[in-house]
């Protein structure tokens, strides 16, 4: 009874289910049938691997199968260094698990400075900010720097966080063929000269391993009279004579560089490195930097360590271009089609006929012992399928011996070299 005396209204408890018509989940529908169809054919899902134990840089138990590691992004092997590893200690016994806050709050601790200065000694810079992910890097440097009434103008075959950056934000959009000067000159000559425009290029591309001629596209940029922003990614550590990347190794002046922790550096974030007296504005107007927490002092911990370890990493970085070499080498030999002509990066991709080629050798690799990335639309171009290499500092020598075997009795296996 209620305070009037009158029975409260039922409440029906079984309500009719919702019409298929208004399922949000009904528009996975296709990828859900094409994912069951893959594993309905016995194969071994590849886009649900576990690891049961991570031994070293390039070794892991997957399966029950010791196997070497071809498919992380561990380019410098810094995963188990022991100065990292007891800086990561210290933080994790010093300050806990976790800082509950976002870096505007509560949450900037004593390594988050730590890896904003490591990162500032690297790059030789007078600003960096910290990110939770390389991904919100990207997000957001990308919606923050360029507003509505102004532009970003993007390579067609941009990372996703990239695109989404834009997404995210106000300006108008304007793409580039991948990798063409040309293009980037003649899309910037047709905006208007008054408003602001960020070039937003990538040194490495993650998928085929190509590189950027960033020097050419810089020259067309800053001619028009736009910003640039580099991510760097994915030749942070081990491009350039200090290992900032590929815009230092072309010798390129960009305005702002992004990069990941989750890469060379061997643990998780992102950042922005750049020279702009305004820079630290960033911080009170970027969204992803503000309503997130911040991460881990553990984890701040490692990267500042290993930032500072990568500086003077020479050795390291010429054993895996030396690494990226003979892969390279070997694979093309056998005649397998590749993603760059050259050993251009870490990356090295195997191009292959349909997804049903590419599963099967992607799992007659993993049976042997070794684990690479499968690809497949949309994170390649259309139509394409290919198995992605990423070549770490800590292979040997024997290491790559036995997984050119196993790639060319795979190859032969599922006819993709005779």
């Amino acid at each position: 009874m209620t305070e009037t005396g009158l029975q409260p209204e039922r409440l029906d408890l079984d309500p009719a289910p919702i019409a298929p018509e208004r399922d949000l989940m009904s528009k996975f529908d296709g990828l859900i049938a094409e994912r069951r169809a893959l594993i309905d054919t016995g194969v071994t899902d590849p886009f649900a691997i576990v690891m049961d134990e991570v031994r070293s840089p390039t070794v892991a138990v997957i399966g029950g199968r010791e196997t070497i590691l071809l498919g992380t992004y561990n380019y410098m092997g810094m995963t188990f260094d022991p100065d990292v590893l007891a800086a990561g200690h210290e933080a994790l016994a010093r300050f806990g698990s976790g800082t509950n806050g976002s870096r505007m709050l509560n949450g900037t601790f004593r390594d988050h400075m730590e890896a904003e200065e490591a990162l500032r000694e690297f790059y030789g810079t007078t600003g960096a900010i910290v990110f939770s992910t390389g991904y919100m890097a990207n997000l957001g440097m990308i919606s923050t720097l360029a507003a509505k009434g102004e532009y970003v103008i993007l390579d067609a075959d941009s990372h996703a966080s990239i695109y989404d950056g834009c997404a995210q934000g106000n300006a108008e959009i304007v793409r580039f063929r991948h990798n063409s000067v040309e293009d980037l000159d003649k899309r910037l000559g047709r905006l208007p000269r008054e408003p602001g425009k960020l070039v937003v290029l990538e040194g490495v591309y993650s998928m085929l391993g190509d590189v950027a001629p960033l020097k050419e596209m810089v020259a067309v940029a800053k001619r028009h009279g736009a910003m640039v922003l580099s991510d760097e990614a994915h030749s942070m550590g081990f491009y350039g004579p200090n290992g900032r990347g590929v815009y230092e190794a072309q010798g390129c002046d960009v305005d702002f560089v992004i990069g990941t922790f989750s890469k060379s550096v061997g643990t998780v974030g992102g950042f922005c490195v750049s020279n702009h007296p305004k820079f630290e504005a960033i911080r009170l107007a970027c969204r992803p930097y503000i309503f997130t927490a911040s991460l881990p002092p553990s984890v701040v911990a490692t990267a500042a360590a290993s930032i500072r370890k990568l500086r003077y990493a020479h050795n390291k970085r010429q054993h895996l271009w030396e690494n990226a070499r003979k892969l390279h080498a070997g694979l093309k030999q056998f005649g397998f089609q590749l993603g760059t002509d050259a050993p251009d990066s870490a990356i090295i991709a195997i191009i292959l006929e349909d997804q049903e080629q590419a599963v099967a050798m992607w799992q007659t690799l993993l049976h042997g012992g070794v684990y690479v990335n499968m690809a497949r639309p949309p994170a390649t171009p259309a139509g394409t399928y290919l198995l992605r290499c990423s070549l770490c500092a800590e292979h040997t020598t024997e290491q790559l011996d036995r997984v050119l075997a196993l790639f060319a009795k795979a190859g032969r296996t599922v006819g993709a070299i005779g």
